[in-house]
């Protein structure tokens, strides 16, 4: 256990927030969990900013089932993502207050009030057909305190809905763009904006796609300064290096 730990606790503990009994628990938990088949890293938060979040796929109900259970014994927010409906309503057992985003695939349970940043993200898709990424990044960014502002469909087959959204474009942070295709948007919009943008491929497209390969490759090679790329459908990871840039 480090001494930022240590401080946390006394501190929850002199504010009345946690008990001392919880107090002994939580030194005995730190810095990690061992649940058998997963292992919780109670310090990610201290390390990071935010907590451990659960990748669900590949793993059971039942497993996702455990790992929220023991997450609700502490106090911070939990986000799970690739949740399937099932998985979802295991969760909703345990805490009601879960909110599943289906599009998204990310079961959120915040238990943490904040008032949101004042300045913003903005999610920035091509096209429709982008929008479960940019949920997943959307869900994440929220529950990690973000205010975000949500720009769908200005792709680059109709450039003008993209200039028509410019204004809310510059008015934020830091761009996630998401495209799928040829991947060419974040260097459009990187060509337009004086803000970090953080490129998403998706695999969206057709069989020269190569489920995301050439808009991955496309994003890569861009000629605009300033674009940052993560990898395919990740919006979970663009959320949350935004989330570090809107937060310095």
């Amino acid at each position: 256990m480090n001494e930022a730990a240590l401080r946390l606790l006394l501190e929850q503990v002199r504010r009345g927030e946690l008990a001392v009994d919880r107090a002994v628990d939580r030194l005995r938990e730190l810095p990690f969990r061992d649940l058998g088949e997963a292992v919780l890293d109670n310090h990610r938060e201290l390390r990071r900013g935010h907590p451990e979040v659960i990748y669900c796929a590949g793993k059971t109900v039942a497993q996702i089932r455990t790992i929220v259970a023991a997450m609700l014994q502490g106090e911070g927010d939990i986000l799970a993502t690739r949740a399937t409906p099932e998985m979802a309503d295991a969760v909703a057992v345990l805490s009601p207050d879960a909110r599943y985003n289906a599009l998204g695939r990310t079961i959120a349970i915040q238990r943490r009030r904040r008032s949101p940043t004042e300045t913003a993200i903005a999610i920035v898709t091509a096209g429709t057909s982008d929008l479960p990424v940019a949920e997943e990044a959307a869900e994440t960014a929220l529950l990690f305190g973000n205010r975000i502002d949500r720009i769908n469909d200005v792709g680059v087959a109709g450039l003008h809905r993209l200039l028509a959204r410019l204004e809310s474009i510059r008015a934020a942070r830091v761009v996630i763009v998401i495209a799928g295709m040829e991947g060419a948007l974040p260097s459009v919009v990187a060509g337009l904006v004086a803000r970090p943008v953080i490129a998403v491929p998706t695999s969206v497209g057709y069989g020269a796609h190569f489920n995301g390969l050439s808009a991955l490759l496309g994003m890569l090679t861009s000629c605009a300064g300033g674009v940052g790329v993560v990898n395919i459908d990740n919006g979970f990871g663009a959320a949350c290096l935004a989330s570090m840039i809107n937060q310095l």
